[in-house]
């Protein structure tokens, strides 16, 4: 997962992710697929809140983020 920022130093959160153990094919499935695992895997993660607020404030479009697939992500950035 990449950062906008100009540094190469990764998030705080992502020493805690543990989609940093799994391919990002996990968290990127072919549309269509499901996100249960993925989601499954976030909710157990320690960074989840940050990942998730890294995906809303880079509005991350793709993918399973802090526990939310894309649609998720866009009903809360529409809610808040």
């Amino acid at each position: 997962m990449n950062t906008s920022t100009s540094t190469t130093a990764a998030p705080a959160w992502h020493e805690l992710a543990l989609c940093a153990q799994t391919g990002p094919d996990f968290f990127f499935p072919e549309p269509g697929t499901s996100l249960r695992d993925a989601k499954r895997l976030c909710g157990a993660c320690e960074g989840r809140a940050g990942c998730l607020e890294y995906a809303l404030t880079h509005d991350e479009r793709f993918g399973v983020w802090g526990g939310l697939s894309e649609r998720e992500r866009l009903a809360l950035r529409q809610s808040r």
